[in-house]
């Protein structure tokens, strides 16, 4: 049955057919449901009204009262400007105008009366405010304040007179004609509980706010909701999932316990044996595990790695790893070998570049059982490559991996699915963790092994350029290696930047006697890797890249990072980059170097670098910075569902919201209790949307 909330948003009294077309196309806009849940991004606060006299620079906008005493085009290049002069009973200012000069030319009548709203500057002594918002005085904009809410537009909208003060006049229309329409989505207990206020009331508090009061209740009762909902379904997949796939039983310790006593080269920190255990209870408990492994670069996930695919081998079954390139693939494969070696086990990589003849023996190995793991890229998910009985699959840097790419791994085993460990080096905060991959179980590992130097980071102006060199050269003479990385590979009109060629070429004029290498995202695959490893050989001392060198390199000798255009650089990214070095045992350097001009946002990306080379610390601060849709990619579109929730300012909501959420399905997974039936009610409804993050794994 079709509801109020279907109704197409054209016979919203003032919309009309061509504005209902607009409004479908700019914002995806087609019904009653749709435009009320299209919720403002900030609310501007027009209880307060501001005389000329009191107008500072530093207000982010201001609303005053008075009188157009003159109106003045002036021509100029283009189509000229439109100058206004102002007066209160405390001064004068001046309004500007340099688009839609007609219309306001028209609009605004000498000795009348306006409120006006806009952010105020100070030039020559004089105030004035660019394109103010501006409506001839009446009995209600004058005397009771309020709060603007506003609306997500676009350029098209603006340009049609579609602007906050209108969709905000809709909304309160939609309003006051779906009262009775709008039914409970959470429990009567929780709204008592968390003192929330009735849905109804939420809505008209966002959309229509008479005070903060009002406000305030609607945030932390429509960013409750968002999040239980957030919650309740990623938790429900989690259930499902541990309740209808088995995982095959592994509890044998025999491999581990060889290992452990003759062969681990080190001992491991409390977090990687907390994480094993943690993996141990998944894997004999009968059903599938599906477990996120987070820790810093040289944290030491791959050990943790490589000891849980001996659980499965000791099993009987068969393990895998894939990664995102070949070269993270190779280092896994040499990193692994010779742990498989010492304990007899055939480890062997299969990858876009194994030779035919090579991938022949391999695949008749993995059907027979005598290849026990088998590390690789995208080539494992080719339907040629079988298994005897895979029972461990981990998965690196799983942000590089569509669903359906992981989802054909898992059907490697038709009988039972295998075990799911994913790993990641680029910590997220736990918030946003629990957002976009609440089905999985989280593992951190946060604690670093002992003995490894702190990296050295420092932030060097442009100006600085000769003294870095001249430590570039004092660490060559050490017999040490370097990095040099560059945000762009080509000439941007754009951007003013130091490209890549142009950084080579002076690198070699200032090191004419050093030996360099060059790798960048264009190059084909295979000169990449010559390149790369004529630099892990180290017959080349410098290294000058773009990114690509993010992920997976492993040079021990290479001591210092220095990236060049450090503002243009995400925080992760920057992290990520500063974990390429560290990796030996000498004293490391990063050297972020900037131009003077740094924004707000960009200094304390610097900052962050310089004092901590915590990735979970600088992942939050990153969160704060970024948002989250930019941390985790557009892929990761679930996240883009939260419409009011900030996972960077609402941890204590989601914690409680999860918490709730785990209550009721454990009480009443099917939602049959009474108080319970408002969410039955709205699930039914959502259900045959297509809600993204359902599918999030």
């Amino acid at each position: 049955m079709a509801s109020f909330f279907d109704t197409k948003i054209e016979y919203l009294k003032g919309v009309g057919a061509q504005r209902a077309e607009l409004l479908q196309k700019e914002l995806g806009i087609f019904t009653y449901g749709e435009l009320l849940e299209h919720y403002p991004f900030r609310h501007e606060d027009r209880t307060q009204f501001h005389k000329i006299s009191q107008l500072s620079e530093d207000m982010f906008a201001a609303q005053i009262i008075g009188r157009v005493t003159s109106i003045e085009k002036i021509e100029g290049k283009g189509k000229g400007r439109l100058v206004v002069t102002f007066r209160d009973n405390s001064g004068y200012m001046e309004l500007l105008w340099f688009q839609s000069i007609a219309y306001f030319e028209k609009y605004l009548k000498v000795n009348a009366e306006y409120v006006i709203y806009g952010k105020p500057s100070l030039f020559g002594g004089v105030f004035s405010i660019t394109h103010p918002e501006i409506e001839l005085t009446t009995s209600k904009n004058t005397t009771a304040g309020y709060f603007q809410p506003i609306y997500p537009l676009t350029e098209k909208l603006r340009k049609k007179y579609i602007d906050s003060k209108l969709i905000g006049s809709w909304m309160k229309t939609l309003l006051d004609q779906s009262d009775s329409y709008i039914s409970e989505t959470l429990p009567h207990s929780i709204l008592t509980k968390y003192k929330l206020v009735a849905k109804k009331y939420a809505l008209r508090y966002l959309h229509a706010p008479q005070n903060i009061n009002e406000l305030t209740h609607a945030h932390r009762r429509l960013k409750f909701e968002e999040l239980f909902y957030n919650q309740l379904r990623l938790l429900k997949l989690s259930l499902v999932r541990k309740h209808d796939y088995e995982g095959q039983i592994f509890q044998k310790t025999t491999l581990i316990t060889e290992f452990y006593k003759e062969h681990l080269p080190f001992d491991l920190t409390g977090a990687q044996k907390r994480v094993i255990r943690e993996i141990f209870t998944d894997m004999k408990s009968g059903k599938q595990m599906n477990r996120l492994v987070q820790g810093d670069v040289g944290s030491g996930k791959t050990i943790v790695a490589f000891i849980s695919m001996l659980m499965a081998i000791d099993g009987g079954a068969q393990a895998c790893m894939m990664a995102p390139t070949e070269i993270l693939a190779q280092q896994h494969y040499t990193n692994l070998k010779k742990f498989g070696d010492m304990l007899g086990l055939r480890v062997e990589l299969l990858t876009g570049s194994t030779k035919k003849s090579e991938r022949v023996v391999i695949h008749e190995g993995l059907r027979n059982n005598e290849v026990k793991i088998i590390i690789g890229t995208h080539a494992l998910l080719e339907d040629v490559v079988q298994f005897y009985n895979l029972g461990m699959c981990v998965i690196d840097e799983q942000h590089r991996f569509g669903v359906a790419q992981r989802a054909r791994l898992w059907e490697k085993n038709k009988h039972i699915h295998p075990h799911i460990m994913v790993m990641t080096a680029t910590p997220i905060p736990r918030t946003l963790a629990m957002t976009l991959f609440g089905d999985l179980d989280i593992s951190e590992i946060d604690e670093m092994p002992p003995g490894r130097k702190p990296i050295k980071t420092v932030h060097r102006y442009d100006a600085n350029r000769l003294s870095v060199f001249q430590f570039i050269r004092d660490e060559i003479a050490f017999g040490r290696q370097i990095y040099i990385v560059y945000p762009l590979i080509e000439e941007s009109e754009k951007l003013d930047l130091k490209n890549l060629f142009d950084g080579y070429e002076s690198i070699q004029r200032a090191f004419p006697e050093v030996p360099l290498s060059i790798v960048h995202g264009k190059m084909k695959a295979k000169d990449k890797d010559f390149e790369m490893n004529r630099f892990k050989k180290g017959e080349t001392k410098i290294l000058v890249a773009t990114t690509v060198i993010e992920v997976g390199v492993d040079v021990p000798n290479a001591s210092v990072m220095i990236i060049e255009n450090a503002e243009r650089f995400g925080l992760s990214q920057l992290h990520q980059l500063r974990g390429r070095v560290g990796r030996g045992a000498e004293q490391s350097y990063c050297i972020l170097m900037t131009g003077y001009k740094l924004s707000k946002d960009t200094q304390k990306r610097i900052e962050t670098m310089v004092t901590t080379e915590n990735g979970f610390e600088i992942s939050k601060v990153d969160l704060q910075l970024r948002g989250p849709g930019d941390m985790a990619g557009t892929q990761q579109s679930g996240l883009l569902d939260l419409k009011i929730a900030n996972l960077a300012k609402d941890e204590e909501i989601l914690k409680i919201a999860r918490e709730n959420a785990f209550e009721i399905l454990g009480k009443d997974p099917e939602f049959e209790h009474p108080d319970n039936f408002p969410i039955k009610q709205h699930i039914e409804k959502i259900k045959n949307k297509d809600l993204s993050w359902s599918r999030i794994s």
